[in-house]
């Protein structure tokens, strides 16, 4: 199983490990494409902080994280399990996870990146600003610079067996699976049920979908499940005690449509 999640826009302030080393990262195809990024993004930060606040869409409020970002090549690094925070991270609990349970976290979650393409959890990495909605002056909108890059090493890191998909719509621009890889693909949709005059009616969730999802993924790492494809998914996610809905692709080539149904936020 492969889990695919976006990041967190806040992140725990840099550890005290040792700078970024690039080529030590995940999926070393990515590392020429996160050289550029991560070069661009320095130097525009370290030139001109009002145009780097204006390109990185940052508040007056989150202005220091300009220097952050210029400081990236010497800040020191954690993994990054540890930088990503909010609601999906804290549902998840990567740091109450028992040694199995961690274990199976690491081999199965792929945290989608402006900067980085994608990362585990594992990989030290230090703490950043950089959203998949920044446009960059060198290299362009980077939903589309990385499409290229991501679709030389996803297949292989997807696998032969299920791919979750948790990411959400500006994230999923980077990478689409397709064929095969698409066929075990699962995305998932977090619905709110509520009953009105005798009637249900079903709502989508938005911010609490990232707390329902970071949930599901600890269920499933906790119980040492790891399904084959999407109608195993549900079946485990059912199991675990979870109201799932499913709808299988029409035709071939396509990602399977899983809703998960809650009554409480």
């Amino acid at each position: 199983m492969l889990v695919l999640l976006p990041p967190s826009e806040g992140k725990a302030a840099g550890g005290a490990g040792a700078p970024l080393e690039p080529a030590a990262l995940s999926l070393p195809g990515l590392t020429a494409a996160r050289t550029a990024v991560l070069e661009e993004l320095v130097e525009l930060c370290a030139a001109d902080e009002t145009k780097a606040q204006e390109v990185l869409g940052l508040s007056e409020g989150l202005k220091g994280e300009v220097a952050k970002n210029a400081g990236l090549r010497t800040a020191g690094t954690r993994p990054a399990g540890e930088i990503y925070t909010g609601v999906l991270y804290d549902a998840l609990g990567l740091a109450t996870l028992d040694a199995a349970a961690r274990e199976r976290a690491e081999r199965s979650l792929l945290v989608f990146s402006g900067l980085w393409g994608a990362v585990r959890i594992g990989d030290r990495i230090p703490s950043y600003r950089c959203s998949m909605g920044v446009k960059l002056p060198g290299l362009g909108a980077l939903g589309a610079f990385w499409r290229a890059p991501m679709a030389e090493v996803m297949p292989d890191a997807a696998g032969d067996g299920l791919v979750l998909d948790l990411r959400s719509a500006a994230y999923a621009t980077a990478w689409k699976p397709k064929g095969e890889v698409a066929g075990r693909t699962a995305t998932v949709r977090v619905l709110q049920s509520k009953v009105v005059n005798g009637v249900e009616k079903r709502s989508v969730v938005s911010h609490f979908n990232k707390a329902t999802k970071g949930r599901l993924v600890r269920d499933l790492l906790s119980a040492g499940l790891d399904p084959a494809g999407p109608a195993e998914l549900v079946e485990d996610l059912r199991g675990l005690g979870h109201a799932v809905e499913a709808q299988a692709p029409a035709k071939a080539g396509k990602a399977w449509s899983v809703d998960v149904i809650v009554t409480e936020l």
